[in-house]
């Protein structure tokens, strides 16, 4: 999952930002209003978390913005301001949820799980590719009954490829959701992660879901599709 904090508060921002990285979320920063409404329009973010007073733009003028253009991503906007009159100016203006600062990280992630839970909503809230099965909610991952331990940033790169079972995906495109777009392209940490993939959800007679693409990068997929 990727996710954009628009917050101007330095530590706060860069607080949240670790702790969701910790999570295995792919995280981007922008410290003014301006800078977030440009990462939003530019990007395909999952959660967009939006501080209500900002300089040069603030969250409401934002939010407003991303609708009239037509993005729909989900939008959680922070404020200290607790009035009820407040809420329903975020709420009116797109948001999709209003949370209160100071508030506990348990709750804020609880809360953009909630909402991409809610993006999701007509799809089936199991992920399953062949054998393999990934539960959102749980994090649990199994495959022919045996379950997987996963790391953070292993869970994210799985659930990426689960999410877009088929699709030939470019090393740039995976890396710039799972990780961010401060990701150093020229790295091999892509292919190392795959690796660690394979290593833990690949049959026991060595055939591989996570399948190269010369040249481009991965398609993710039950082999035996691939070789019907």
């Amino acid at each position: 999952m990727r996710v954009l904090i628009v917050e101007d508060e330095a530590r706060l921002a860069n607080y949240v930002g670790r702790a969701l990285t910790e999570e295995g979320l792919a995280v981007d920063i922008a410290q003014t209003g301006p800078r977030g409404l440009e990462l939003a329009l530019t990007y395909d973010y999952d959660v967009i978390v939006l501080d209500l007073m900002l300089p040069q733009l603030d969250g409401l003028a934002i939010c407003r913005s991303l609708r009239q253009a037509g993005r729909q991503t989900p939008v959680l906007m922070l404020s200290a301001r607790d009035m009820i009159e407040d809420r329903v100016r975020g709420l009116d203006a797109g948001a999709d949820d209003y949370l209160v600062k100071p508030f506990a990280i348990a709750e804020l992630s609880a809360r953009i799980r909630a909402l991409q839970r809610r993006r999701q909503a007509g799809a089936s809230p199991i992920l399953v590719v062949g054998e393999l099965r990934l539960d959102p909610a749980t994090r649990a991952v199994d495959r022919a009954g045996r379950a997987i331990s996963l790391t953070a940033r292993e869970y994210a790169l799985l659930e990426y490829f689960m999410r877009r079972a088929g699709s030939v995906l470019t090393r740039t495109t995976i890396a710039e959701h799972v990780w961010d777009f401060g990701f150093d392209h020229a790295s091999n940490v892509v292919d190392v992660y795959v690796k660690h993939l394979r290593d833990k959800i690949d049959a026991p007679d060595g055939s591989s879901m996570i399948q190269s693409v010369r040249g481009v990068g991965y398609v993710f997929r039950d082999p035996r599709q691939a070789d019907a």
